[in-house]
C-alpha cells in the first residue's frame, strides 16, 4: 500500500497544485493529516476519483514522509486501476 503525488503542477490562484491519492482512503486520510491537509478538501469521497489537490509545498512534505513522486499520466493509470478492482469488487 502507498500514498502517491503527482507533477501536475496545475495553477491556481498562484499555487502549483498537484493531486495526492493513495491505495486506500485510509493511507490518504493519514497522509492527509501528516501535511496538515483539512479533510473536508477530499475530492470525489469514497471513488476511484478519490484523492486531495495539494500546493507543491504540501507535496514536498508529503514526499519527506514517504508518499512515492509520480507522472500525472501515471496517476491517470492508478486511478483507472482502482476503477477497475472497485467494479469487479461490485460484481
Amino acid at each position: 500500500m502507498a500514498v502517491y503525488v503527482d507533477n501536475a503542477m496545475i495553477p491556481f490562484h498562484g499555487l502549483a497544485m498537484n493531486h495526492m491519492l493513495a491505495d486506500s482512503s485510509e493511507e490518504l486520510l493519514a497522509m492527509a493529516t501528516k501535511i496538515g491537509v483539512e479533510h473536508k478538501w477530499l475530492q470525489y469521497e469514497g471513488t476511484h476519483r478519490e484523492h486531495f489537490d495539494i500546493s507543491a509545498e504540501r507535496r514536498a512534505l508529503a514526499l519527506a514522509f514517504g508518499a512515492i513522486s509520480i507522472t500525472y499520466r501515471e496517476s491517470g493509470r492508478i486511478t483507472y486501476r482502482r476503477r477497475q478492482v472497485m467494479l469487479r469488487a461490485a460484481e
